[in-house]
């Protein structure tokens, strides 16, 4: 049959603003989609595209309309619906993206596609078990290509089902897929043994590795790992200096001008007096934010904070910062950058503090407090001061070696690149001790530093100490994090469900001789 003269013309301002879009005329192809949208308002298709043409225009608001509109209506397609959670979930709209997983069309699906890229989407909201759950329908409909399985064996670990997870990386690495990052995660699942290691298997694919890829900065973060649990120190240390170098090659050069540039504009709009204009504090269950270097103890304060009775453990949430871009109405990836410091002059906290409540509140399950757990967020306690005067804010303080090196040791990604070299390193430690100096002598008695020694060596006084700054009543033991059993996903997942012990304490001086250079940084005579 013919096309009617509406679908005719539909197709026609949906080819035009297609063509916009190819040559990067942002604009252009926004009113472009309006118009379609204006003729269709049911095109969900229409109206994601016309999102992304408003982000890259940096309207975040606008393209954050255009998204729950796309939420109200995204028929019974399973894969549209998982369109429609991705996008929502990517710039912070937490409410609207689960109500999207909670479409009748999720429950019906056989698609294993949909179902794993649903999954996702529960991953990226720390709801592992739905997402296990999702990549265990799409296992029993045949879904079982290389990614799957090393994805779902993640899932695994993150958890506790560590048994499973290792089975199902070997499955992965026999199959001869996914060689980097399943090698790594699976050196992490354990405490390497004589008897029971992956040495020779590691050396081999280090061989085969491409120069300079990810793949080999990822074996040969496993091999040290393991070497190092075997206390081979010789060749640990020589695996360890190659991963480090293979990243740092990889991504842009760590920028000590930039990065102390920022940190003095934060400060200088961060004085006393800013700091003290706080928004109206809010009822209802109060975040308690759990902040620091990466590696410093995050994660076990995380375990023992959540045994307490009255509060919930919601793990790494971006939702703070994706709330303040919201209410700058600046787009953008990094946590902070100048662009976003500059438009916070113009933002209202308290509705900043107001949406971040309407996006986490659920996460408390009923209970009084719950706990925001991403450590950079050091970076923007000023912010989290006056929008949510009434939230407990606790920083885990590590010994600075102790910490920089586990930081080298670490794998990140792209996420922490200072963390490749000895020099970045201490150069980005610097900057975060001053950051933390600033933020006391601004907000005194706003922010809890609790030492991870003393949460290692004396647990019950520790817990004791954070208690009551948190105004919880003392709960015996909380320190026992083998009793908890919730999902974690962060490096420490296998780590964190072991009994607390000190192994980590002046673990540097292990490689004493070759970590010289950078103690000489960090702690100059």
């Amino acid at each position: 049959m013919p096309s009617s003269p509406q679908a005719v013309a539909d197709r026609a301002l949906w080819q035009q603003a297609q063509l916009h879009l190819r040559d990067g005329r942002y604009l252009q192809a926004q009113r472009a989609f309006d118009r379609l949208l204006e003729r269709n308002p049911a095109l969900v298709p229409a109206r994601l595209m016309c999102a992304a043409t408003l982000l890259a225009q940096g309207r975040l608001r606008a393209a954050c309309e255009q998204m729950r509109r796309a939420a109200g209506a995204p028929g019974s397609d399973a894969a549209l619906v998982c369109r429609v959670a991705q996008a929502l979930s990517a710039i912070g709209e937490t409410t609207a993206a689960r109500a999207c997983l909670a479409h009748p069309a999720v429950a019906s699906t056989r698609s294993g596609a949909a179902l794993v890229a649903l999954a996702h989407v529960h991953q990226g909201l720390g709801e592992h078990p739905q997402a296990l759950a999702l990549m265990d329908r799409a296992r029993a409909l045949g879904h079982a290509d290389a990614d799957f399985r090393y994805y779902r064996a993640l899932q695994l670990q993150f958890n506790g089902r560590l048994h499973e997870a290792e089975a199902e990386m070997e499955a992965c690495l026999r199959d001869g897929s996914t060689i980097g990052r399943a090698s790594l995660s699976l050196t992490r699942i354990r405490r390497q043994r004589p008897d029971a290691h992956h040495v020779d298997a590691l050396r081999a694919r280090l061989r085969q590795a491409s120069p300079g890829s990810e793949d080999l900065a990822a074996i040969a973060f496993a091999l040290h790992k393991e070497l190092d649990d075997l206390d081979d120190r010789a060749p640990a240390w020589e695996a360890l200096r190659l991963a480090n170098a293979t990243m740092a090659a990889r991504l842009p050069r760590y920028d000590c001008v930039a990065e102390a540039n920022l940190f003095d504009a934060l400060i200088a709009r961060s004085g006393a007096a800013a700091l003290a204009n706080v928004a109206t504090p809010s009822p209802g269950p109060t975040p308690i934010f759990i902040v620091g270097l990466p590696r410093s103890g995050t994660t076990l304060l995380e375990r023992v904070l959540g045994n307490h009775s009255r509060v919930a453990a919601a793990g790494e949430l971006d939702d703070f910062p994706r709330q303040l871009r919201w209410c700058a109405d600046t787009h953008g990836h990094a946590l902070l950058d100048h662009d976003l410091l500059q438009a916070s002059a113009r933002i209202d906290f308290a509705e900043l503090g107001q949406r971040y409540l309407a996006q986490t509140r659920w996460r408390a399950g009923g209970r009084d407090f719950y706990i925001d757990k991403l450590p950079p967020n050091f970076m923007l306690l000023g912010f989290i001061r006056r929008a949510l005067p009434q939230a407990r804010v606790v920083h885990v303080s590590r010994a600075s070696m102790d910490v920089c090196f586990s930081n080298y040791r670490a794998m990140f990604g792209t996420a922490y690149g200072y963390s490749y070299g000895f020099e970045s390193l201490a150069h980005y430690h610097g900057q975060y001790r001053r950051l933390m100096a600033h933020w006391h002598a601004a907000m005194p008695g706003f922010v809890l530093d609790l030492p991870y020694e003393l949460l290692v060596h004396d647990s019950e006084a520790a817990t004791a100490r954070l208690f009551d700054f948190c105004g919880l009543p003392f709960e015996p033991g909380c320190g026992d994090t083998t009793r908890n059993t919730g999902a974690v996903a962060t490096l420490s997942a296998a780590q964190v469900r072991q009994p607390i012990h000190a192994r980590g304490l002046g673990e540097w001086r292990r490689y004493e001789h070759q970590l010289e250079p950078l103690r000489a940084l960090i702690e100059p005579a």
